[in-house]
């Protein structure tokens, strides 16, 4: 016993010791550290008082301050950014689903505003805006050089006003002018509609309308078509969807999942880092799911798609997401300000990180550029079949009811062929349900 006393006794000097050994160094650098930041920030003061004393014209403290921060914001990330007491109530309209504008959702990449997608139904859609466009110019002033907010403010003016904006394009040789007229953005976040047996529904962001929107939708085509015996899937759309609400994906994921992880948060700190799982209930009944994604589907689209894909519950098509796999707090700030701040980063049930690298479809469907018009369009040769034969012979062994299906199945198939003039990738999905529902359900 006195021996292990000893023993101990000794380790606990030698403990402290130690403790002070590493701790004296630890603090030397903590306090060197603290020097160099108050340092840096009499430097700073000592910048803002010249400017505001000695620079060729007045200025505005305020404003100066306001970019002072939101500069060192968006050093950090693209998506880090002060947002001033006008920003800020903006950004909560828009999650209310309203809001005025052009209608796209931009990023900010080498100095230049890039287009993460048009939203449907918007002024920026109507003109012919697409996902992957980088605006330089607006009425004819660059935007290279500004801040992101700064060039978003040049886009913003009173409804029914047009602006003027210079386009770069991939695949096109020169910029060229968009006209648009500014109008208030009304969002519906999901568009539910039928294609053939095929349930469409079309979710265009996610905000605070995104889940009664498809769980409404879903369950009308759903009825109108007589029951879910009737329906042979579902496409998600998520194309050109930028995102929005963090809770609102869970939700639309967790509408299709019975069970298993979501999407999991890392932040800097361990305990900082959250899981969300599914809850059982189904609202497509177990029928096969196809998502579709391209290039504009950013943040929540990507936790949506990637979920399904990991649980294979669904088969995802189209082309690669946008990678946007970061989480953005808003944390509000005095004067009624707020401040966006990238604070962890999302992971999809199967540990992959989403930021950079996006969702990769399960198989890859570009979307064909829209022709340009012509005035003759070319038809496709027509082929003569059997039954176009003079005295050829009546198929007499269908009865009435079959001969009827049978025309509703080719009705069915040329609206398919049909839509994909309008819509490859859609097509694709549909055709996709279809095959999966010609191979019956699983034993």
């Amino acid at each position: 016993m006195k021996k292990f006393a000893i023993a101990a006794a000794t380790g606990t000097i030698l403990g402290l010791v130690l403790t002070t050994q590493v701790a004296g160094p630890l603090l030397a650098q903590e306090s060197a550290r603290n020097t160099t930041v108050y340092e840096q920030l009499d430097l700073f003061g000592d910048i803002f008082e010249r400017i505001r004393s000695q620079y060729v014209e007045d200025v505005n403290e305020a404003d100066l301050i306001e970019a002072a921060i939101n500069g060192m914001l968006t050093s950090l990330d693209p998506h880090s950014s002060y947002l001033s007491p006008d920003d800020a109530q903006d950004m909560r309209v828009q999650t209310r689903g309203e809001f005025g504008g052009l209608g796209i959702e931009v990023t900010q990449e080498e100095g230049w505003v890039k287009v993460v997608s048009p939203m449907d139904g918007t002024p920026a859609d109507a003109a012919g805006i697409l996902a992957g466009d980088y605006i330089t110019a607006v009425d004819g002033e660059s935007v290279l050089g500004l801040t992101l907010d700064e060039a978003v403010e040049m886009m913003r003016g009173p409804i029914g006003s047009e602006i003027i904006i210079t386009v770069v394009r991939e695949g096109t040789s020169e910029p060229f002018d968009v006209s648009i007229i500014r109008d208030t953005i009304k969002l519906t976040a999901v568009r539910a509609r039928t294609e053939g047996e095929s349930v469409v529904l079309r979710i265009t962001t996610f905000n605070d309308q995104t889940f009664p929107n498809l769980s409404d939708g879903i369950a009308k085509q759903i009825e109108e078509a007589g029951g879910i015996d009737n329906i042979n899937g579902v496409v998600l759309d998520l194309r050109n969807n930028p995102g929005g609400l963090l809770n609102q994906a869970i939700f639309v994921a967790d509408a299709f999942l019975d069970a298993g992880e979501i999407v999991s948060t890392r932040g800097r700190n361990p305990e900082d880092g959250e899981r969300f799982n599914a809850t059982p209930g189904d609202l497509a009944e177990g029928k096969p799911i196809v998502v579709l994604i391209n290039g504009g589907s950013a943040s929540a689209s990507e936790i949506v798609s990637g979920a399904l894909q990991d649980h294979r519950r669904a088969i995802v098509i189209g082309t690669k997401s946008f990678g946007k796999g970061s989480v953005q707090t808003v944390m509000p700030l005095r004067g009624d300000g707020a401040m966006r701040l990238t604070t962890a980063r999302y992971y999809t049930p199967s540990g992959r990180s989403i930021q950079s690298l996006g969702i990769q479809p399960d198989i890859i469907v570009e979307q064909p550029l829209p022709k340009p018009a012509t005035d003759e369009e070319e038809e496709a040769p027509k082929f003569r079949s059997e039954a176009d034969l003079r005295g050829a012979l009546n198929n007499d062994s269908l009865s009435e009811d079959e001969i009827r299906q049978i025309e509703e199945d080719a009705a069915k198939a040329e609206a398919t062929a049909a839509l994909r003039e309008q819509d490859y990738q859609l097509a694709y999905a549909i055709d996709i349900l279809k095959g999966l529902s010609a191979l019956g359900p699983k034993e």
